[in-house]
């Protein structure tokens, strides 16, 4: 899943990007208002972390405009702004979660969980397709009540099929999803990642659309 990260200290948004990308999010910086403003695939992201104090800008109307254009990920915003007027304000403009630096990154990575569980609202946080089932807050999958052995990326890309089942994504799609866009991004590795994910839960399970893409059959 991917993330989008609004903080405009370069030393704590480099820090926080990487622990992050160790619990399996693909995560993006912008370090500005404008920057986050005009960010070209906003609708992509899982979720939104939102720092309030930007150099060019109030991180609160920022939020206000995203919802207004109808942004509905998760916004959390995480701020040194403690107080309870700065809170009720926050929450009466969109956003889903607020957390006072400083703060575990147990905890912060524990409140997106209760957000992405939230997000799916009625729906059940297990997906499942066929024989398959996936959990992307315990990050467990099986294949008919057996464990599978997944990497990061496997786990992570069996959950965009399992999201999308019977879509047709494509190479670009995948890449955009699963990587940074500071990450480096060539369709081989989509290729080699698709291959190792086949092998363990069946080829026939992903289908090749030439010229398209893959599609995980429903």
């Amino acid at each position: 899943m991917r993330l989008l990260l609004v903080e405009d200290d370069p030393e704590l948004g480099r820090r926080l990007s990487d622990r992050l990308r160790s619990a399996d999010y693909a995560v993006d910086l912008a370090t500005t208002r404008e920057e986050a403003e005009d960010w070209p695939d906003l609708d992509k992201m899982a979720a939104v972390v939102l720092d309030l104090g930007l150099p060019d800008g109030n991180g609160i109307d920022l939020l206000r405009q995203w919802r207004a254009k109808g942004v509905d990920c998760p916004i959390l915003i995480l701020t040194a702004r403690g107080s309870w007027q700065d809170k009720v304000e926050g929450l009466n403009a969109g956003a889903d979660d607020f957390v006072v630096k400083p703060v575990r990154f147990e905890e912060l990575q524990a409140r997106l969980n209760a957000q992405f569980r939230r997000h799916m609202g009625k729906r059940e946080s297990v997906l499942r397709v066929g024989s398959l089932s996936l959990d992307p807050v315990t990050h467990i999958a099986e294949d008919d009540g057996e464990p599978l052995a997944l990497s990061r990326k496997e786990f992570a890309l069996l959950h965009l099929f399992m999201r999308r089942a019977g879509q047709v994504l494509s190479q670009a799609d995948i890449l955009e999803d699963l990587y940074d866009l500071e990450a480096e991004r060539e369709l081989n590795t989509v290729e080699v990642l698709v291959g190792r994910l086949r092998r363990k839960i069946g080829r026939e399970r992903i289908t090749t659309q030439r010229g398209l893409g893959y599609r995980l059959e429903p």
